[in-house]
């Protein structure tokens, strides 16, 4: 519960911080926060806590600091989410935020950028028509070309690009048609000029109609410092110069890019919103002695819901009745499946496999692991570094500035000595080009490929130039293990037989484990290799969360873990790891290890980085038994076991606060699980070949081939190779064209590469 109370005629600061404190010592109140120049005190407190209560407790603490102070509540009033379609640059949604926040009818206004949401605060009373209109038309004021709707009432579109496809398709082969039959045929006769210069304007029409209706609608809104109006501006001055094919390929590359600005926002939303999916979306409910279907958000803590084989697990609780195994994969990252029975805890998210359960819940849907999994994802993904804080404020005066310079570059050499008009107004427009906001998609993946040469040649993607640069200060590297270090696939490493062959160990483990799916069933069938005779299997039955006990030729097997063998009170050795014990009639007969196998080249990369002074930690969601198996063959000797995605999240952030601002802590993973590990981390990686898409699409780097080994070529990569802007090479300066200043030629656009190169 959230309020927020006006105290008129508080005009000590001091006085007003003792209040702020007094009133969060309450046991009953979260936090407290005071804004002295507004007279307002935001209180959040339990919702135990009546507003009258509260209210009574704020006066009396207020009166007894400012006896004259007097105490109102602030009216406030319920969010309003809003979806914003056709939304598709970062900056842009900010620059949309801050004008609805600045307008008279919000209290304040928060964009989330992927999932398109717009969430608005009431300043007033207001209805939800009048409100949608008006926020429609702050949105617009800065991005014309999107659609404003509410956010209960808002039905997904399918995106389409075959639009966009054949508009750049066609303007493509008519620019490069009219280009070949300028530097072939030539524009001396008329005919052919007429015809060449009718296919520039025809491509410049289709790749440049719809940014100049966008920049004419901004401009009639008064928002004329947009990356529409200065493509405009440039374009059209290239025209004006009579270098037509600059303009149609400075307004080709613009679409291009932002087309593939567009397919990478959207694929990164659908990564989120796949995620997401993983939250359960009914609970079946026992009220009055009968099973009801509800919202798992409308479940009281204590209340008794059942569960079916292959439903999600809807909340956090106690199992009250049943035995089943459960799949936790997309929480923790285990890959083994939990069997489960009367009295073990069970998270909510996770996947029934086999018997109906019943649990009693312990935490609302709120408090669960899924949904904490859920808001860090989103948290994440909302979360700004200190650069991209500066660049928010940064952008505000960059736009008018580069078009100041733009004329400057434009008029000033040619007035003041005599050097050629037309080589600067080109040159200006030039700058005007490559300084545009979102024009820079344009330059961006020419100094892309170059900047990441190397590293790409070794199958490493590094999203940005700034991540290769920040890999190389990596001082700890955290690795999730399967699917990462390991393979994620299960194979018996070791038998053990005790008055046995090892084949004949792995028959009766075999013959016990046919007709389970489960993966360490799988691994034994496997590693015996042989063809199972079902009718020497008399009598097979499950010991839940334990292990098989059959009949298999005349003789009692049991096969299972050490509290199996302890049932019936058959001694046998401690093993670390995944262990499958084996019992033939009471008396131990061996023991079979299993294992997730290391990937080829982990304990190779682990090395490799340790051998730099880099920390490498590994955290999984697996037992502790398997961690340390685990590390011990990849030669890991800090761990963590048994963990759950806030677990990671918190260890990330418990070691970035550790080190200092030039050191970085990098985190590897695959799974969904991992999404919000990595979005926490200086560095994230992900595994591009089986990674989850949500991971690959929060990672700031991929490796394209699953190996380690790349990750350990890409620190050396970013530790020993210059960057790009910093490199210096021992080539004459000649050699080089993109150092060169453009020249006044008839090839325009090479000079509007050459200098898009540089950046």
């Amino acid at each position: 519960m959230k309020r927020i109370y006006i105290l008129e005629g508080l005009d000590c600061a001091n006085c007003a911080e003792e209040i702020r404190a007094e009133v969060e010592k309450d046991e009953r109140v979260k936090s407290a926060g005071m804004n002295f120049m507004k007279q307002e005190l935001t209180v959040e407190a339990e919702n135990s806590c009546s507003p009258d209560e509260l209210m009574t407790t704020v006066t009396e603490v207020v009166t007894k600091h400012e006896p004259d102070v007097t105490v109102r509540e602030r009216q406030t009033f319920k969010e309003k989410k809003y979806i914003i379609d056709g939304l598709d640059c970062a900056q842009c949604a900010e620059e949309v935020r801050e004008a609805v926040e600045k307008s008279d009818y919000a209290n304040g206004a928060k964009m989330n950028f992927i999932k398109k949401e717009l969430t608005v605060t009431p300043s007033k009373i207001i209805s939800d028509k009048e409100l949608l209109k008006q926020v429609t038309a702050t949105v617009t004021a800065v991005e014309p070309d999107v659609t404003v709707s509410e956010k209960e009432n808002h039905v997904e579109k399918k995106v389409s690009y075959t639009k966009d496809i054949v508009k750049m398709i066609s303007a493509g082969i008519l620019f490069i048609v009219a280009f070949i039959l300028e530097k072939t045929i030539g524009t001396e006769q008329l005919a052919p000029k007429i015809a060449i210069l009718t296919m520039y304007l025809a491509a410049y029409v289709i790749c440049g109609l719809e940014v100049a209706i966008t920049s004419i609608k901004a401009i009639a809104k008064k928002n004329f410092f947009n990356e529409n109006t200065l493509m405009l501006i440039a374009s059209i001055g290239a025209i004006v110069l009579g270098e037509y094919e600059e303009a149609v390929a400075v307004m080709l590359f613009y679409t291009v890019g932002e087309f593939f600005q567009s397919i990478a926002v959207n694929k990164s939303r659908r990564s989120i919103s796949s995620l997401i999916k993983t939250k359960p979306e009914t609970a079946d409910v026992l009220i009055d002695g009968e099973y009801i279907t509800v919202d798992p958000e409308n479940v009281e803590t204590g209340s008794i819901i059942r569960v079916k084989p292959g439903e999600k697990i809807p909340l956090d609780g106690i199992i009250e009745s049943g035995n089943t195994s459960i799949d936790t994969s997309a929480l923790t990252g285990e890959s083994l499946p939990r069997d489960i029975t009367v009295g073990d805890e069970v998270p909510a998210g996770a996947i029934n496999i086999s018997g109906v359960i019943t649990l009693k819940t312990t935490r609302r849907f709120t408090d669960s692991t899924v949904y904490k999994m859920l808001q860090m994802v989103e948290s994440a993904v909302e979360k700004k570094t200190k650069t991209e804080n500066f660049i928010s404020v940064f952008a505000k005066y960059y736009t008018p500035i580069v078009v100041l310079a733009a004329v400057i570059i434009s008029l000033i050499p040619p007035l003041f000595t005599g050097f050629d008009f037309v080589t600067w107004v080109q040159r200006g427009l030039i700058f005007l080009v490559i300084s545009c906001p979102c024009a820079l998609v344009i330059s961006v993946p020419l100094g892309y490929f170059a900047g990441i040469g190397k590293a790409s040649s070794k199958g490493i993607l590094v999203k940005g130039s700034n991540y290769l640069e920040a890999i190389s200060k990596a001082k700890v590297v955290l690795f999730d293990k399967t699917g990462t270090l390991t393979k994620g696939q299960f194979e018996v490493t070791r038998t053990e037989p005790a008055g046995m062959s090892k084949n004949e160990l792995l028959r009766y483990a075999a013959y016990a484990e046919s007709n389970s799916n489960h993966p360490i069933a799988v691994s034994v069938r496997k590693a015996y290799g042989a063809d199972i005779d079902q009718s020497q299997i008399t009598e097979c039955s499950e010991i839940a969360g334990k292990g098989i006990k059959a009949v298999i030729s005349g003789v009692t097997v049991l096969c299972g873990n050490s509290r199996l063998m302890a049932d019936y009170s058959i001694n046998c050795p401690e093993a670390n790891g995944t262990v499958l014990y084996v019992a033939v009639d009471n008396k131990y007969a061996g023991l079979i290890e299993i294992a997730d196998m290391p990937k080829e080249h982990s304990a190779e990369a682990v090395k490799m980085l340790k051998n730099h002074g880099v920390k490498v930690v590994m955290l999984t969601g697996d037992n502790r038994s398997a961690a340390a198996a685990a590390a011990e063959k990849l030669g890991i000797t800090d761990y963590y076991a048994e963990l759950l995605p806030e677990n990671k999240s918190e260890i990330t952030l418990k070691m970035k606060s550790e080190l200092s601002d030039k050191e970085k802590v990098m985190f590897v993973g695959d799974g969904i699980n991992d999404a919000p590990v990595i979005a926490s981390a200086d560095i994230g990686v992900a595994m591009g070949g089986s990674g989850a898409d949500s991971a690959i699409e929060t990672a700031d780097c991929v490796l394209m081939k699953d190996d380690p080994m790349q990750l350990a070529a890409a620190w050396q990569a970013a530790l020993f190779t210059p960057l790009p802007q910093t490199a210096q090479r021992p080539q004459p300066v000649q050699s080089r064209p993109v150092r060169r200043a453009p020249v006044v030629e008839n090839k325009r656009w090479q000079s509007i590469l050459a200098v898009l190169a540089t950046v």
